[in-house]
């Protein structure tokens, strides 16, 4: 078996194994030990399939042998399953770094700042930004549509972490919210439009396979936000009762 063979490989079971723990914690009660426990398990899956992602990307822009030979445009290969492969991987290990470290820093939010989280996401802008412009290139809107979501994305995190007036003692929440789906979002997309259409090349520009993770994940997104503002909202206090004469 060759090496790239066995990388796949290694990315299915990491990646399946991310899909299916994704949505214990969406129906686990929140904060519970199934949701922290699933959690995590969803989480360090799709980094291990968001490196290998990486590492299987630089392979088929740089190795020596002719991945899916069906396809002829190499020009339009190397964009897809090489430029925008890794930018995918890239931001689903910075979407599930992130979503992990606001919870461990939910207290501590200028750690954030630190070098270790913020060369990751760096390296999101920076992948995302040259999907962009490959895909300008090309004429290739998919990669430039997707590309912005991500630096969008990003942007967001950053203005979490520098803005400087004090966010509520539950903002964190809504943060690892958006950031955990949008890792399920980034993996299902990388999942959908660059895996399964190794096996379905006929379906490499049928936008409903770029669409659906897409639009599942921000109705959860918005979902989730709505009900992390509404626990948020402190209480009305207890109307008096009126007393007798």
């Amino acid at each position: 078996m060759h090496l790239f063979e066995i990388l796949i490989v290694m990315h299915v079971i990491t990646g399946l194994t991310g899909l299916i723990a994704f949505w214990v914690p969406i129906v686990a009660k929140k904060g519970a030990v199934n949701h922290r426990r699933w959690g995590r398990i969803c989480a360090y899956g799709f980094i291990g399939a968001g490196t290998l992602a990486v590492i299987m990307a630089l392979i088929s822009l740089y190795g020596p042998e002719e991945r899916i030979p069906s396809i002829t445009d190499r020009v339009l290969f190397d964009g897809l399953f090489g430029w925008m492969m890794l930018y995918l991987g890239l931001l689903t290990i910075g979407f599930a770094d992130y979503g992990l470290a606001v919870v461990k820093h939910s207290r501590n939010r200028e750690a954030l700042r630190e070098a270790r989280y913020q060369i990751v996401i760096a390296a999101v802008l920076v992948s995302a930004a040259y999907c962009f412009w490959y895909g300008f290139h090309i004429g290739e809107m998919l990669m430039m549509a997707v590309a912005v979501l991500g630096i969008a994305a990003m942007s967001i995190q950053e203005l979490f972490i520098w803005r400087k007036s004090s966010p509520s003692r539950k903002a964190y929440v809504g943060e690892h919210f958006r950031a955990l789906i949008g890792m399920g979002i980034s993996a299902y997309t990388a999942f959908m439009s660059v895996g399964l259409i190794r096996y379905i090349p006929e379906h490499v520009f049928n936008p409903l396979v770029w669409a659906l993770p897409s639009t599942v994940g921000v109705a959860l997104i918005i979902g989730f936000s709505l009900q992390a503002k509404r626990q948020a909202q402190p209480k009305a206090p207890p109307k008096p009762q009126p007393t007798s004469a």
